[in-house]
């Protein structure tokens, strides 16, 4: 969780651990937008970037459905595949981060 400040046009300023008088508003550290102001995007490069972590979401949702259905098996995937999508499931048990759910937003 970080807590963040946004300037005139609402976009991350700053972002901070800690909650300050100057930015209260939080958003969780994966939040796209987080990702991208750490990124050091702006603009519509930012924008650009945070639909794109947010949609690699979605591709993980949909893949989590394909394999627990038996639709692909994970040996189908290339072996680089395997390996990036083991790399992500062992990134998110270790920060305690889900895939979707009706709650998130995109």
């Amino acid at each position: 969780m970080f807590y963040i400040k946004r300037n005139a046009q609402g976009e991350i300023v700053t972002l901070s651990k800690e909650p300050t008088h100057e930015g209260s508003e939080s958003l969780a550290s994966d939040s796209p937008e987080v990702l991208a102001f750490l990124a050091g995007q702006s603009g519509s490069s930012a924008n650009f970037l945070a639909s794109d972590l947010a949609f690699v979401r979605v591709v993980e949702d949909i893949l989590a459905v394909l394999l627990e259905k038996g639709i692909i098996s994970f040996t189908d995937l290339p072996i680089p595949a395997q390996q990036k999508v083991m790399e992500r499931q062992s990134l998110r048990a270790k920060n305690d981060v889900g895939l979707l759910s009706d709650d998130d937003t995109i």
